[in-house]
C-alpha cells in the first residue's frame, strides 16, 4: 500500500437515541448499580465476565468499553482474544475464571428457562457465598446494560478507560 493510498471503512451508525440523558435517573441507578455489584471481585475477573456477556449479547459498544477496561486493569490481549473460545482454550485461564466465565454464559442464555445446577455448583466451589452473590449481580449488570446497548444502538470506539469513573 503507498501513502497515497487510503483504506475507506463503512461509515459509523450512528446512535438510535441517547437513552443516558433521556432516562438519567435510571442511568444513575444503573451506575450505582454497577459500582456495587463489583465489590469484592478482581478487577480483571469482572471484566472477563463483562467481555463474554457482551460478545454473546453482540454488544459492541459494551466490547470496545471493556477490552479497553480489560487492558487498563492489565488483562492480556492473549487471554482477551481468547475468551470467546474459553472451551478451546481452558490452559489460558484458572478455574475460578473458568467456573465464572461459565456462569456467565449460563445467566447471559437463558434459552432453557434456568441455570444448570453443575454450572452453579462449580462456581460455588470457587467463590464464597457473598463472591458468588456478586458475581451473579455483576453478570445480571451487563446484561442489563448490553440490553441498553445493543437496543439503542450504542456506538463503540470512543471510550476511554475512565470515561465513565
Amino acid at each position: 500500500m503507498t501513502t497515497e493510498e487510503v483504506t475507506e471503512y463503512a461509515p459509523e451508525q450512528p446512535a438510535r437515541m441517547r437513552w443516558a440523558a433521556l432516562a438519567p435517573e435510571v442511568y444513575k441507578a444503573m451506575a450505582r448499580l454497577e459500582q456495587a455489584s463489583k465489590q469484592g471481585l478482581d478487577p480483571r475477573l469482572v471484566e472477563l465476565v463483562r467481555l463474554r456477556a457482551s460478545a454473546i449479547n453482540h454488544c459492541a459498544f459494551c466490547l470496545d468499553m471493556h477490552t479497553k477496561d480489560a487492558l487498563a486493569a492489565g488483562e492480556t490481549v492473549q487471554r482477551i482474544v481468547h475468551l470467546n473460545a474459553w472451551e478451546e482454550s481452558k490452559h489460558f485461564y484458572t478455574q475460578k475464571e473458568l467456573a465464572a466465565i461459565e456462569l456467565t454464559e449460563a445467566v447471559t442464555v437463558l434459552t432453557d428457562g434456568f441455570v444448570p445446577d453443575e454450572v452453579y455448583e462449580k462456581a460455588a466451589k470457587h467463590f464464597d457465598e457473598a463472591e458468588l452473590a456478586q458475581l451473579i449481580a455483576c453478570i445480571a449488570v451487563i446484561n442489563a446494560w448490553n440490553r441498553f446497548g445493543v437496543t439503542t444502538r450504542a456506538v463503540p470506539g470512543h471510550y476511554q478507560p475512565g470515561d465513565f469513573s
